[in-house]
């Protein structure tokens, strides 16, 4: 004698429910009715670490190499701003530091490479401000 899977009964009840709640327009006007579904791309974290990346994130911590990132970025906005000649060339070399030091930590470039329009964007902002200085 086989015996009942248990979970199809709480299948078959779900799925009742849901009926009943549709046929009631329970389901009707909800926010982003119509609208795709924003899926998450996490192709690029390891499968492991995915539920621990998107807990993180939700709860506003970033991941080491976008803090570095950010804070590589904040000090580029600063030095456009900065006035100080030596100040500039001090924070240029902060941030050429920083970027150094990233790659060494993290064993592997923290996406600033060639490739990367991130990059491209980082070296034009500051060849504009040494030509600035210069």
């Amino acid at each position: 004698m086989s015996e009942a899977n248990p979970w199809s009964v709480i299948q078959l009840v779900a799925e009742r429910r849901i009926e009943e709640a549709q046929s009631q327009g329970a389901f009707d006007n909800l926010p982003g009715a119509g609208r795709p579904l924003e899926l998450e791309d996490l192709s690029h974290v390891p499968e492991d670490m995915r539920m621990a990346y998107k807990i993180l994130r939700n709860a506003g911590c970033l991941p080491p190499e976008l803090a570095e990132r950010k804070e590589i970025n904040r000090l580029v906005d600063l030095l456009e701003h900065c006035e100080d000649e030596q100040e500039r060339v001090r924070q240029m070399q902060r941030v050429r530091f920083m970027v150094t030091q990233a790659k060494v930590r993290f064993q592997r470039p923290i996406h600033l490479e060639q490739d990367d329009p991130y990059y491209d964007r980082l070296l034009d902002r500051l060849s504009d401000i040494s030509r600035k200085m210069g």
